[in-house]
């Protein structure tokens, strides 16, 4: 069987808080690369309404409602155990090397945060991936916060090279990580609606040969070979409803993200009487950043400092 590993991001459109991208790897049967077939006992997506299962799904469908944040963590619970301990314990076990060093430079984050943030108790899935010859394993977790994506696009131009340079450390972390000659499949979003990867591809894997299957529109396949193992790569819209380990990664970022936004708005309304709290999205995050400025001044915070340039 090989690793599926699923790459995703969640925040590239907001102006406020981090951006974060997650690679996930599940061993699943060459017959189901997916997983919903062969985990259909223990998990639902989010258009079943059986409560009894497990709740898997593209991280947009599963953070809706009050209750959203909440759904994230019970779900990722119980495929990796719950996130114990403090924030700061939790990210240095899972996020790529630098990320805790690049947040405990922001005012805002709290690293003594104590996790899971609810309570509910979870199903514990790790019996029934493993009755069933199946592992699931957090290969990564990247963040972004405002200061280094503004470094990054000022020098670039553009702020897809974020998501590029976020790709290439978690590809080659999977293929560092994953155990020596198994076989890998990358399934990740496209990059922005790019259609070409071998540049890509030949960062993440410099030891290997990028050969390019297809290009079309709604698909670029590559195989890297060279490596001492098979791997593939597959970039496809909205991959994150295809495969249980891209709807695991965009759960994984999307609630590292959102820990991340509590505790940014936490640190503002003790500075800010009645702030309402933002997402961080263009229309509400301007709003925001206006009833902040007064108490950023006072602070000496500058805006490049908060506001993300693109």
């Amino acid at each position: 069987m090989p690793w599926v590993v699923g790459i995703d991001e969640a925040g590239y459109g907001p102006n406020l808080g981090p951006l974060a991208q997650a690679a996930v790897a599940v061993k699943l049967p060459d017959a189901d690369p997916g997983g919903w077939e062969t985990l259909k006992a223990h998990i639902r997506r989010a258009s079943e309404k059986d409560k009894k299962r497990v709740l898997i799904d593209d991280s947009k469908l599963v953070h809706k409602g009050t209750t959203g944040l909440a759904k994230l963590e019970r779900g990722l619970a119980a495929v990796f155990g719950p996130p114990c301990g403090s924030c700061g314990d939790w990210l240095a076990g899972v996020a790529l090397q630098g990320v805790l060093d690049d947040l405990a430079a922001e005012a805002w984050f709290d690293a003594t945060e104590l996790l899971p943030l609810h309570a509910d108790p979870v199903t514990d899935l790790r019996p029934a991936f493993a009755e069933l010859g199946l592992e699931a394993r957090i290969v990564g977790l990247k963040l972004v916060p405002a200061p280094i994506f503004n470094k990054v696009v000022n020098a670039s131009g553009t702020k897809a090279t974020l998501l590029t340079i976020g790709l290439i450390g978690l590809m080659m972390a999977a293929h560092f990580e994953l155990p020596a000659g198994d076989r890998i499949a990358f399934v990740c979003d496209q990059l922005g609606g790019r259609m070409k990867y071998t540049p890509v591809l030949q960062s993440a894997f410099t030891d290997g040969w990028v050969v390019t299957e297809s290009e079309v529109l709604g698909e670029s396949r590559y195989r890297i070979e060279s490596l001492g193992r098979a791997v593939t790569a597959t970039f496809r819209p909205r991959a994150d409803g295809e495969t249980i380990a891209v709807a695991l990664a965009s759960m994984l970022c999307k609630y590292a993200r959102e820990v991340c936004m509590r505790q940014f708005n936490r640190y503002w309304a003790k500075h800010v009487p009645d702030l309402k709290p933002t997402a961080g999205y263009p229309t509400d995050a301007k709003r925001f950043l206006n009833d902040i400025r007064s108490a950023m001044e006072k602070l000496g915070v500058a805006e490049e400092d908060v506001w993300r340039v693109k």
